[in-house]
């Protein structure tokens, strides 16, 4: 795809500059272009369409502006200059052309020009504009958020508008090709997908390493992105106001805390939403559902929450369950919660146009469906048949379906799985569905792309209405920045392929360099039939993700763990054992991800951006900052190799350390997926696994302490609250922060609690088990202590402790 510019026009010469309260506006032809500072190292850019400012493009952003920036400007006959403690924006006046530099002098964004020297900061036809970028043909290009392909999006293009993958013939309702032929949904090379986020990191050389710099386009329209070009980024939007967030970096992680700053960060989720799920588009009964769930129990399978896709309903009517199969849904909810599951529901947002329905009716009184271009109800054609939408850009529609949410989850829903949320409208064109926000008729190609982020909005209205008291769990197939607010999202319907499970890794990366971290795709793939060595594999893989949901299509072969016989039973059952185990670690991880953004399943690219091999990784991972993955992604392989960054690393099932820098050949056969603890940090684990979170309380947590082979100190930890309530936002809950330190012969372990005891704390103890090198001389305290078998076992609830041995 290369975008055609040849019909677009640039904005002409820079006028007068009207200095404002955070930046300036100058004049550019007939319109304005305007630069606000938002902090030190973000700068807001817009262009004006007809002479006005929208100032509320998206639903995306979510932020407070911090008082007090510095900041200065100066002008002159040739440019216009604003300079931060961090960034430089400089606009010049003969035609209308800008760049961003750090203070340093390495570019932000470098606006580029033709063979002619003709400026392409800017360019605009009818609603459409676009912008060129200058770049290096081996600059990396990262985000974009969900997209098939490699993870480094050079040398790809893309098209942002979000499309039901599976449905026949999408491209065309969705107006998305011309002469060529669609891509095969299949396939691995699918655009466009589920989700779009206009936003991304350039990487480009500087002092050595990479420095990575973020825009974020503040537009929810459709949008293409090629990156082909050997010297250039082409973006180009079909309509809505240029806006742009210009984040300075260079680091990876402060380009993804200052994107999340805006967009938000994800509220810390209900413990119970990291365990395992299990999910089956199948017309259960409820004494089926229940027996389900002991089956789980009766086979030592850790599972934490049980689904229920569209079979539950009557009819396909959103928010209604099947007469004959869910009679007493409240009685049969309360049945599994008191064996450790919670119930999750799905939730279209498809009405069936029906009069007499509950749903349908009160929406016509209420004016909440969206309409024509003529005032009459937009219809498509869905589960339910003749289907109503609910116009979600209006904040009494998405009142309305809170209140019905809460309804629902009244009656013992404890999470809600948003589908079809795109929206898919089945074989009708999606165009004539209009929205009226501010009783402004808006079309449709506007707020297509965010309708999955106000549902879920409306959606997390609901939940919390009903639950005040607990952290609501929502589920998005679609979405758009600034959805990891209020969901987690997952991959969509892949196949249970060996192509489609090797595709989902690279997606997951992207999204979490998107800002959203709480992603997953379907166990072992949705539709077709897992081979028994593809479901092993993939439960050894989604273990150690952070989104576990095992998934299956209606009318195929039960897709159970334990449905492909012994040997693929007992890998799921070591694999998602692993995984409740490492609970309070990963769940530290989704601390640190509601304070700062960072990914939980993170690219090597995001610890490791200054060595060039592990940023250009996509096959392998980071779970949290100290657990290196590396799924095995063929079939008959029985070994991989595994790229280590720098520093020690050791074999999680033998221990054997490695020096890193290098690639190693490792064995891998089916359940010992390749698994490293990075040196130098701390992993806390509970003692064994339980069957499920609910009502578990551990006593005892092993923090692993991996020793390095090299000199250093790393900062770990250990975060604990009550996993389901809002009482952490108050200071209830204990953070505690575990220094390790080498240094020569001499270790150092020094441990800091800070915070406040909450409801339902059990633990005594903390058990401390050294990998790698197991220290001796040791002092706790001050005073000699004697590990058994490498560990040492004290009571500890808060207090401050030290640890100091020799190494020999």
């Amino acid at each position: 795809m290369s975008i055609d510019l040849e019909h677009f026009s640039p904005l002409g010469r820079v006028g007068p500059l009207t200095r404002l309260a955070q930046g300036f506006a100058l004049e550019v032809g007939e319109e304005r272009f305007k630069v606000e500072v938002v902090r030190s190292d973000i700068l807001r850019l817009a262009v004006s369409r007809a002479g006005a400012w929208d100032e509320r493009p998206t639903f995306a952003t979510a932020f407070e502006a911090p008082r007090g920036v510095r900041w200065d400007f100066e002008e002159n006959r040739s440019r216009a200059t604003l300079t931060t403690d961090e960034l430089e924006l400089c606009v010049e006046r003969d035609e209308f052309h800008f760049e961003v530099r750090r203070r340093d002098g390495t570019h932000v964004v470098r606006s580029a020009r033709d063979v002619s020297g003709r400026s392409l900061a800017y360019q605009e036809l009818n609603d459409a504009f676009a912008l060129v970028r200058a770049a290096a043909a081996d600059d990396p290009i990262l985000g974009l958020g969900e997209k098939t392909g490699p993870f480094n999006r050079r040398g790809q293009s893309y098209t942002l508008f979000n499309v039901d993958v599976l449905s026949p013939n999408v491209h065309r309702h969705h107006r998305l090709i011309g002469s060529e032929e669609p891509p095969d949904p299949e396939g691995t090379d699918f655009d466009p997908y589920y989700a779009s986020i206009p936003f991304y990191l350039h990487g480009a050389p500087a002092a050595g390493t990479l420095a990575f710099a973020g825009s974020f386009f503040d537009n929810g329209w459709l949008a293409r992105f090629d990156f082909e070009a050997q010297d250039a980024l082409e973006i180009q939007f079909a309509g809505g106001a240029y806006v742009e967030y210009v984040l300075a970096g260079p680091r990876v992680p402060s380009v993804l805390e200052a994107y999340t700053f805006l967009t938000g960060r994800p509220a810390l989720p209900p413990i119970w939403a990291l365990g395992h799920h299990q999910c089956r588009w199948h017309a259960y009964s409820d004494a089926e559902l229940v027996a389900l769930g002991r089956e789980y129990r009766r086979r030592g399978i850790p599972c934490d929450a049980l689904w229920l896709d569209i079979e539950h309903m009557d009819g396909y009517r959103v928010f209604s369950f099947h007469p004959e199969r869910f009679p007493e849904p409240e009685r049969t909810f309360a049945t599994l919660r008191a064996e450790g599951f919670r119930a999750v529901t799905i939730v279209d947002p498809g009405v069936k146009r029906e009069a007499g329905d509950r749903v349908f009716d009160a929406g016509v009184r209420g004016n909440h469906f969206c309409k024509t271009e003529t005032g009459t109800l937009y219809e498509g054609r869905v589960w339910p048949g003749r289907t109503v939408f609910p116009d979600f850009t209006r904040e009494e529609t998405r009142a309305f379906w809170s209140e019905l949410i809460a309804g629902h989850a009244g009656r013992g829903v404890a999470g809600i799985w948003n589908d079809m949320n795109e929206p898919a409208t089945g074989g009708i064109e999606p165009f004539g569905m209009r929205f009226d926000r501010d009783r402004a008729d808006h079309p449709h190609e506007r707020f297509h792309n965010q309708y999955a982020l106000l549902m879920a909005l409306a959606t997390h209205e609901g939940l919390t209405a009903a639950r005040p008291d607990e952290r609501p769990f929502i589920l998005s197939r679609a979405g758009s920045a600034g959805i990891q607010r209020v969901a987690a999202q997952w991959l969509g319907d892949h196949s249970a392929s060996w192509a489609h499970f090797g595709m989902g890794l690279p997606m997951t990366l992207g999204l979490g360099l998107s800002g959203q971290p709480f992603v997953g795709g379907d166990v072992p793939g949705f539709a077709g039939t897992a081979t028994p060595e593809l479901a092993a594999r993939w439960s050894e893989y989604a273990a150690l993700t952070p989104f576990c949901r095992c998934h299956h299509q209606i009318d195929l072969p039960d897709h159970y763990p334990w449905s492909f016989g012994p040997e693929v039973e007992r890998v799921a059952r070591d694999a998602l054992e692993l995984r409740y185990r490492l609970l309070p670690y990963l769940y530290g991880a989704f601390f640190e991800a509601s304070r700062s953004g960072a990914p939980v399943q993170r690219p090597l690219v995001f610890d490791f951006q200054d060595d060039a091999r592990a940023a250009a990784i996509d096959d392998e991972f980071l779970l949290g900052d100290a657990l290196l993955v590396a799924p095995v992604l063929r079939a008959g392989a029985d070994r991989r190799s595994v790229y280590l960054p720098h520093g020690t690393w050791f074999e999680w099932h033998s221990g054997r350390a490695h020096r890193g820098g290098r690639t190693l050949d490792v064995s891998a056969p089916l359940g010992k997926l390749p698994l490293f603890l990075r040196g130098g940090c701390a992993v806390p684990l509970w003692e064994t696994a339980p069957p499920t979170t609910l009502g578990h309380a551990a006593e005892r947590i092993e923090l692993l302490l991996v020793v390095p082979h090299e000199d250093g100190r790393r900062t770990s930890v250990l975060y604990e609250d009550d996993g389901i309530s809002h009482a952490h936002r108050d200071g209830r809950y204990l953070l505690t922060r575990i220094e390790l330190e080498r240094r020569g012969p001499t270790i150092v372990v020094h441990g800091t609690t800070t915070g406040a005891h909450f409801d339902g704390f059990a633990r005594k103890e903390l058990a401390l088990v050294f990998r790698g090198v197991v220290p001796k001389n040791v002092r706790l305290n001050g005073r000699p202590v004697t590990l058994t078998r490498g560990a040492l076992t004290f009571a500890h609830v808060d207090e401050p402790f030290e640890l100091v041995g020799d190494i020999a």
